[in-house]
């Protein structure tokens, strides 16, 4: 048979005739009253659980406070206000597992080594070495820089840029072997 939360002194109790069933009594669930007074009794006892549980007080905080919200929100489900301080440790058990997991998560995402970053120098040299590139390929034949631009930028296959050019399998060969040796003779130059 459910507990019923207990009623204020104030309001007179009346004697029934009628017996109820066990169905038909409603359990009122803690009151907003009793849950705070036990939050702010036990805030200290709860926060020294998470800190067992957890390494930083930052997150020990948040977990209490968010299991005083989670069972403020769930009051009615607490039939036995005894046990309010019971739900409470719960929650904070269990947050704190789901703290762990998600930090747990994010190492293995972060543990994973970060390509070596180059220089700030090594970027100015590819920047320069790009820029020169660049004005290579501008004195280029136009179908030569067309056919190294969508064979070697746009990763087409010799067949796809035959096709796109609307040129021979061996022009685009041709094409694009006469514009590799141009581009080595005016960047070799510029070394």
């Amino acid at each position: 048979m459910p507990v019923i939360a207990p009623v204020p002194a104030t309001r007179p109790t009346q004697v029934t005739p009628q017996r109820k069933g066990a169905e038909d009594v409603k359990a009122e669930g803690t009151t907003v009253d009793h849950l705070t007074e036990t939050y702010r009794a036990h805030y200290r006892s709860l926060l020294g659980l998470a800190a067992l549980l957890l390494d930083d007080t930052a997150s020990c905080e948040d977990v209490v406070q968010e299991a005083f919200i989670r069972v403020h929100s769930a009051r009615k489900r607490v039939r036995e206000p005894e046990k309010t301080l019971a739900y409470l440790r719960q929650t904070v058990v269990n947050l704190s597992r789901s703290a762990l997991r998600r930090r747990i998560l994010g190492l293995k995402l972060l543990s994973k080594p970060m390509p070596d970053m180059a220089s700030a120098e090594e970027g100015a040299y590819d920047l320069l070495e790009r820029d020169a590139l660049i004005q290579a390929m501008k004195g280029l034949q136009r179908r030569q820089r067309e056919v190294l631009v969508l064979r070697y930028f746009a990763d087409m296959t010799e067949v796809q840029v035959a096709e796109t050019l609307g040129v021979s399998l061996g022009s685009v060969k041709a094409y694009g072997s006469r514009g590799i040796a141009a581009l080595r003779v005016t960047m070799g130059a510029k070394k």
